[in-house]
């Protein structure tokens, strides 16, 4: 058994990469599903898209690698959080499209918990904050507004489960019924601090504890795939939410160490290690990976639009036909037009998490074009990067540990221009690895050391290897002004 097989189900694709011993990436398949919008702030998937297109990934990989179902030691999951799914346990069939983490429907359900006094319960006992973005919620409207499913949920007829409890269901056949402690983090129902379903937040939200899954190590036995699947049965051996699992790939295991991932949405970890440091800056606090039942904290900041703008350039504005147009385009914008950019096509989230917010761009002239706004989409990323790392210095003194140095990782970190700006705001190096992977080499990795094909966590962490490392190039005084632009203009939005 030579090769790990790393699942990485994201919000806009699944995808499946093949690692060998060497934890080199031997074959990649990927498939775009369908995002759907029944209403405004409103957004689902199928989740049968997500099955088959992880299913049928994971046989792509397998073929293009030209390797036989028995050289795969293990599986490894890593997936989008906070996106909600329930379905019956004895069919399989889900009660309801999945509702996905950027999905901000349960909002006035929010602001009522708020009302009630019940924020301070929530963060005491999760960590998180009261905000459409997490599980709960989700969960809690799923029982309210489909027929019939409350009585089924109290019977005990309905499983929950974040997308990799889906996947492992299908996966095993419906045998296992598991999640790990990253992706429990993320419901807004778990206790971090005890390592429990918290029987407070269950009742607060009307959520029976029946229907919640089994939480384990991120490193642990989760049950074996059908035979008939990839044609001998593997067993699954790690489990992470993925920027939880991109913390682990970056080898961030040092408390202090910071990283941020540039997808969909970007966010950035810190670990604090034992400790769960509270924010007084309406970040959240989190586990960063639990193994051998002992949690390692950290805190993080949830940036909603990040690589979604470069999308809404292509599909909204149609400025762009591919992503990789953005920074020649960015590259050619006017020095002297200084557009900013507040993507908040979904709300803001960290450090403001104002779900009512949306959009707005400022600076707009009769010369502003296509270029111009291309450069104030990629730098929206650096400008929110920097309320995250600001916001998170100012919480815990233990990130200065990290010497200000910034991991970053995901799509949007091999644009040269992106970085360069981040380095640039932050006014801080920001280092970029051989490995852009992070997210699925987490996974691989939790998998292949429990399977005793890879090294142990400090074998793991001598083996990062660095690409490219920015460094600020942007005058101070022009860097504090700018960012002060963009503080005015968030100020803005908010205020519209």
């Amino acid at each position: 058994m030579t090769h790990i097989l790393a699942i990485d189900q994201g919000t806009t694709s699944s995808r499946a990469i093949l690692f060998d011993s060497a934890m080199k990436i031997a074959a990649v398949a990927q498939e775009e599903f369908t995002q759907h919008y029944p209403a405004s702030g409103w957004v689902e998937h199928d989740a049968g898209d997500l099955w088959s297109t992880t299913a049928a990934t994971c046989r792509a990989a397998i073929e293009k690698a030209g390797l036989r179902p028995g050289d795969i030691a293990a599986i490894g999951i890593t997936n989008q959080r906070e996106t909600t799914l329930v379905w019956d346990r004895k069919t399989g069939k889900p009660i309801h499209n999945a509702i996905v983490w950027q999905d901000r429907r349960t909002a006035p359900m929010c602001q009522r918990l708020k009302a009630e006094g019940h924020e301070a319960t929530v963060t005491d006992r999760t960590g998180l904050l009261l905000d459409p973005y997490f599980s709960a919620t989700k969960v809690a409207w799923l029982l309210d507004e489909v027929e019939g499913a409350r009585a089924r949920a109290e019977a005990g007829e309905l499983a929950f489960g974040t997308v990799d409890s889906w996947l492992v269901w299908n996966l095993t056949g419906g045998a296992v019924h598991v999640t790990d402690a990253t992706n429990a983090a993320r419901t807004m129902l778990y206790d971090i601090r005890k390592g429990r379903w918290s029987q407070t937040m269950c009742d607060m939200l009307g959520v029976p504890m029946s229907m919640l899954p089994e939480v384990r190590d991120c490193a642990s036995d989760f049950g074996k795939s059908r035979a008939d699947l990839f044609g001998v049965e593997i067993p699954i051996l790690g489990i992470a939410g993925d920027q939880q699992a991109a913390t682990i790939g970056q080898a961030c295991f040092e408390p202090g160490m910071l990283k941020s991932t540039y997808g969909t949405g970007c966010f950035a970890l810190l670990n604090t290690g034992d400790t769960p440091v509270t924010s007084h800056n309406r970040l959240l606090t989190t586990i960063a990976y639990q193994m051998d039942g002992v949690p390692t904290y950290a805190l993080e900041g949830s940036i909603f639009i990040a690589g979604a703008v470069v999308q809404w350039l292509r599909d909204g504005l149609q400025i762009i036909r591919s992503a990789g147009e953005t920074q020649g385009l960015a590259e050619r914008a006017d020095q002297g037009q200084e557009l900013v950019l507040v993507p908040a096509f979904t709300g803001l989230g960290a450090p403001y998490w104002n779900p009512d917010c949306r959009g707005a761009i400022f600076g707009l002239t009769r010369n502003s074009g296509p270029a111009e706004f291309a450069r104030a989409a990629l730098e929206s990323v650096g400008f929110q990067t920097r309320d995250l790392l600001e916001a998170m210095y100012a919480d815990w003194s233990g990130a200065q540990g990290s010497e200000g140095v910034l991991r970053v990782d995901g799509g949007m970190s091999a644009s040269a221009y992106a970085m360069q700006f981040l380095s640039d705001i932050l006014g801080a190096p920001v280092d970029r690895p051989h490995v852009l992977e992070t997210t699925a080499l987490g996974a691989a990795w939790l998998a292949g050391q429990r399977a005793g094909l890879y090294p142990d966590m400090e074998g793991f962490a001598k083996g990062w290897a660095l690409e490219h490392r920015f460094t600020p190039a942007l005058d101070e005084a022009i860097r504090d002004r700018r960012y002060a632009a963009w503080k005015r203009a968030v100020a803005a939005a908010q205020s519209a």
